[in-house]
């Protein structure tokens, strides 16, 4: 069900989401593979090419990337709670709880709590690398919502969430396991990106009304629903054709194309948006199709190049 009312087909009264619903949609627990995969994709290129894998690094950067991801959902709230841009969101954490400064702090204390995981990888490296990419990944993820900055609403949030989750985060998950620099691991990081900015590409289809009330000039608003539907089966195939060229000039092995299993997801996603484009209550979906791309794409990417192929 969709987290607005929707009118029952008996009775005519409005159904409103039980609050467990709405909390699940605010909390947005399938999101969080952003903040997994990046990291797994960068440990398991590392290994890969070192045999090693340093568990107590791995599973810090995990939970500080988690949390990392729960201050940029909740903040993210907050700031666009100060817009307006939210009036109609009924699982936005500050309309649910009705407390903008309570929510403001348990976002900050959050942020605290992820920079202290990747302060302990700072430290157990004697290295401050790790935590100068993501302190800048942080600075960028601040930038699409946060004042006075707001670029999520000049249209730049795609190429946010490409650098940050993708190079930027991958780096430094690389780097965290080897402390050096990687090829592979920047070939594949750019796969991550993309399929990460499919996610927030996608999640504007069904908001376009409330983005032009709020003067957000999203990809979508600038195009039209039809014309981003049109352009959405090229970003997915850009997935596998940035893989198979990879493997093509030995960046990444020829594992790798484990990925391709995941192919189906993508046509899914592409035809789903080509023929709900224009009908928010069903496009709203979207964005999960392109979450679960986005995991298995990532997870079978990694996994593909711990193959001894």
């Amino acid at each position: 069900m969709s987290t607005k009312q929707a009118i029952g087909p008996k009775t005519g009264k409005l159904n409103q989401p039980s609050p467990t619903a709405l909390w699940l949609a605010a909390i947005k627990p399938p999101m969080y593979s952003v903040a997994i995969i990046p990291i797994w994709l960068g440990s398991a290129i590392a290994w890969a090419q070192t045999g090693q894998l340093n568990r107590p690094i791995f599973f810090s950067f995990l939970g500080a990337a988690i949390a990392i991801i729960a201050w940029l959902n909740i903040s993210n709230d907050v700031f666009d709670a100060e817009t307006g841009i939210d009036r109609n969101k009924v699982h936005s954490v500050v309309n649910l709880t009705g407390n903008r400064p309570l929510m403001f702090w348990i976002a900050n204390a959050m942020l605290l709590l992820g920079l202290l995981g990747i302060l302990f990888i700072a430290w157990q490296q004697r290295d401050g690398t790790v935590l100068l990419l993501i302190l800048l990944c942080c600075a960028l993820g601040y930038s699409y919502q946060g004042p006075p900055f707001r670029l999520g609403y000049q249209g730049l949030g795609e190429p946010i969430c490409f650098i940050t989750f993708g190079p930027l985060a991958v780096s430094a998950a690389y780097y965290s396991q080897a402390q050096t620099w990687s090829g592979p691991a920047i070939a594949a990081s750019i796969v991550v990106g993309i399929s990460t900015s499919l996610i927030l590409f996608c999640s504007h289809f069904h908001q376009v009304e409330d983005d032009i009330a709020a003067g957000k000039r999203s990809p979508i608003v600038r195009l039209g629903t039809e014309r981003g539907a049109g352009l959405l089966p090229w970003l997915s195939a850009s997935l596998f054709g940035i893989v198979l060229v990879s493997v093509a000039l030995s960046l990444l092995p020829l594992g790798a194309l484990l990925m391709f299993l995941c192919a189906p997801l993508a046509y899914r996603l592409a035809r789903y948006v080509q023929r709900y484009h224009d009908q928010p209550a069903e496009i709203s979906r979207s964005k999960f199709v392109a979450v679960t791309l986005h995991f298995w794409s990532g997870l079978l990417l990694g996994g593909g190049c711990l193959l001894p192929l």
